[in-house]
């Protein structure tokens, strides 16, 4: 570990001394689906409980509305769970965001609900890797850096939030708010296995196209029926084909009609977009309105369009390689390899370098499989990882930049 001052020594056996292990298993154990508000509000208040080791203001900040349009076409709000808001020295000169989320894709009534050793002394359970085991490398690390004579220099936003698995739609707005003002910002998302970090990400957007036709007996009078189901796959055909380079779409489902005699004047066609770059969401949008308008022309029906661009593209830019070469000198003290790779996945990553902050959003643990009944965590990764953020923070704060 040459290179390494002994203030970031110490720092480093503060967070490896952090009991990671027995909050992963605890915390794992405790459903928090994003559905679940009950296990959320159990989770927030386990989070609270640990994280107030830390000082300045923390509170558990009640979620924005946000809505869904359902099977019926008709759109009603969305039960979340709080999020943790935790403020520390506000007005120190540098100022660092650091993010995590507290829901997993686990409902409640999923079958996987336990932790359980596997083979390679891997730890699998919900949420162990996605990302539980990142919210406890975070406490670590920061924990560690108030011990040490730095900390006095930076001041931090907390924010794990109860709602990323399904778009961040209700913290969207305080992740954006907190990211105002900060040098740099570091997310809990799991590194892939071998530690290969997430670099460029694309953007997203779900859409969902409710259609508006009008009944009729299917054998009898069809003429005078206007068929919703036909007008929802033509918009969606339409739509498949602005994809091409730069921008993927996913026509995924259609919810609708009923009886085979009736002609059916309600369908509902969700959509997903994966667009690389903000001229693919213009793109994507000119598409979407010209469907739309051609669709509901040609089958005269009522076509309406809920949803949006909820995660812009996330592109490696000046500040973020800055950000993760600092990653990678400070893993190159550590002994541990850092490398970096574009992915198709969005987190909140993409939000807060929307909010032109430098972001590096998968510090977390070593893990696999996440989303799926076989995800897991590799537990040495739980110490590798706390001192790798736990020396950048202090890098950072000493440099007053990324």
């Amino acid at each position: 570990m040459e290179g390494l001052t002994r203030i970031e020594r110490d720092a480093i056996a503060h967070a490896q001394a952090a009991p990671m292990l027995a909050q992963v298993e605890r915390w794992a154990s405790v459903n928090s689906g994003t559905r679940n508000t009950g296990g959320l509000a159990t989770m927030a208040a386990i989070l609270a409980d640990a994280f107030c080791m830390l000082p300045g203001d923390l509170r558990l900040v009640d979620p924005a509305p946000a809505e869904q349009v359902g099977a019926d076409g008709i759109v009603r709000m969305l039960d979340h769970g709080q999020h943790l808001h935790l403020r520390v020295r506000p007005n120190a000169p540098v100022q660092m965001l650091f993010t995590g989320h507290m829901d997993t894709v686990y409902p409640v009534d999923h079958a996987f609900q336990t932790c359980r050793w596997l083979g390679d002394d891997r730890l699998g359970g919900p949420g162990v890797a996605d990302m539980k085991g990142g919210l406890a490398v975070m406490l670590a690390a920061l924990a560690a850096v108030e011990a040490s004579p730095h900390a006095a220099h930076m001041g931090y936003d907390v924010v794990i939030n109860s709602d990323e698995e399904t778009g961040s739609f209700s913290s969207a707005a305080l992740l954006t708010d907190a990211a105002r003002g900060k040098v740099a910002a570091l997310t809990y998302e799991p590194a892939l296995a071998d530690g290969t970090l997430a670099g460029a990400r694309g953007g997203t957007g779900n859409f969902s196209v409710v259609v508006r036709g009008r009944s009729a007996h299917a054998g009898r009078n069809p003429e005078e029926g206007r068929n919703a189901i036909v007008a929802a796959a033509d918009v969606a055909l339409r739509l498949s084909k602005a994809a091409g380079r730069g921008l993927a779409v996913n026509p995924a489902r259609i919810d609708g009609g009923g009886p085979n005699n009736v002609v059916p004047d309600l369908a509902v066609l969700r959509v997903n977009f994966r667009p690389r770059t903000q001229e693919d969401i213009a793109r994507a949008q000119a598409h979407i309105d010209a469907a739309v308008v051609m669709s509901a022309a040609e089958h005269d029906v009522a076509i309406s369009v809920h949803g949006s661009f909820n995660r812009p593209p996330k592109p490696v830019d000046d500040g973020a390689q800055a950000l993760f070469e600092r990653i990678r000198s400070v893993g190159l003290d550590l002994g541990i390899p850092i490398a970096w790779a574009p992915t198709g996945g969005v987190c909140d990553g993409n939000t807060i370098a929307a909010a032109g902050v430098p972001v590096v959003d998968t510090m977390g643990v070593r893990g696999g499989a996440i989303h799926s009944v076989d995800e897991y965590m590799i537990p040495e990764s739980l110490p590798e990882r706390a001192a790798l953020s736990a020396v950048t923070i202090l890098r950072i704060a000493r440099d007053g930049r990324a």
